[in-house]
């Protein structure tokens, strides 16, 4: 089963802010149009990048996937292409095992650097990076290796 989430009241509470409202407030991805590839992942608060100004920015969000699953975080057209702005790993990539790990039950974060010329606004409520699942394959002679992720992985 493929689905998005809020991560839990507790770590959210850790994470970003005790405020109940705002948790219950923000919206899950979802596709904007019916060819979408990608669901668009929308801002918990206002936030501003001033040029060359790098922030981690929390999407208060986990994401359980197939086992074969992997989902790429990705920039949005936009923030390139008008605003020179960017993840700071080009595209982040989320393994299925990462959903309920122990570390942060989780939650999933984007960091992004304004490398244009211009303040680089987003709005409560506006899109700030998109998800895409992929299936991922493995080599014929792959080793099958049973390590679980923890904390220390």
């Amino acid at each position: 089963m493929r689905k998005f989430e809020k991560i839990a009241f507790e770590q959210f509470k850790k994470d970003i802010s005790d405020d109940k409202e705002l948790y219950d407030s923000y919206s899950l991805p979802k596709r904007e149009t019916k060819y979408a590839a990608a669901y668009d992942f929308y801002a918990l608060f206002d936030y501003t990048l001033k040029p060359g100004e790098i922030k981690k920015i929390p999407t208060g969000l986990k994401v359980c996937m197939e086992p074969d699953d992997a989902l790429l975080l990705l920039d949005r057209s936009s923030m390139g292409f008008k605003w020179n702005v960017r993840m700071c790993n080009q595209v982040g990539v989320i393994d299925s095992d990462y959903y309920n790990n122990s570390d942060n039950g989780g939650h999933m974060w984007i960091r992004i650097q304004n490398e244009g010329d211009k303040d680089y606004v987003v709005k409560k409520g506006e899109g700030m990076c998109q998800a895409m699942f992929i299936k991922y394959l493995k080599t014929d002679d792959d080793v099958v290796n049973d390590k679980k992720r923890s904390s220390n992985y």
